[in-house]
């Protein structure tokens, strides 16, 4: 087993339904914030995220920090704080839908990525 595999690979499919109540609840979240948001708005910045995959350009490591970066739930979880807190429906609608993204792509089986390239991640190997 790789060292980037999880020690007991009995968690993954446990981590995968987390990422799938974390999109549920991101989803809920974003409708309950108040926002003036157009569906394909919403669209386009729940995929937002997604556009750290141009930091492979610059190499797997750099990639794999980018990608990392914007994909932590931490990030989602502060913009949603600072939305509610600042009363700001609309920080907290980007920050509901960027936690539905990290939940979602952690729900497919797309984790956190390691320095050795795309298909290594936290969950394992994309593809097997």
């Amino acid at each position: 087993m790789s060292h980037l595999a999880p020690s007991a690979p009995h968690t993954v499919p446990w981590q995968r339904v987390e990422g799938g109540l974390l999109w549920v609840t991101g989803v809920l979240l974003f409708w309950q914030a108040g926002h003036d948001f157009t569906w394909w708005t919403a669209l386009v910045i729940f995929f937002m995220p997604d556009l750290s995959i141009l930091g492979y350009a610059l190499g797997p490591k750099v990639g794999a920090y980018c990608y990392n970066t914007l994909h932590l739930y931490g990030v989602g979880a502060a913009l949603l704080a600072a939305g509610l807190i600042g009363a700001m429906p609309a920080l907290a609608a980007v920050g509901a839908l960027w936690l539905a993204h990290a939940g979602f792509d952690r729900m497919l089986g797309y984790g956190l990525k390691s320095p050795q390239g795309f298909t290594f991640t936290h969950l394992g190997v994309i593809g097997r």
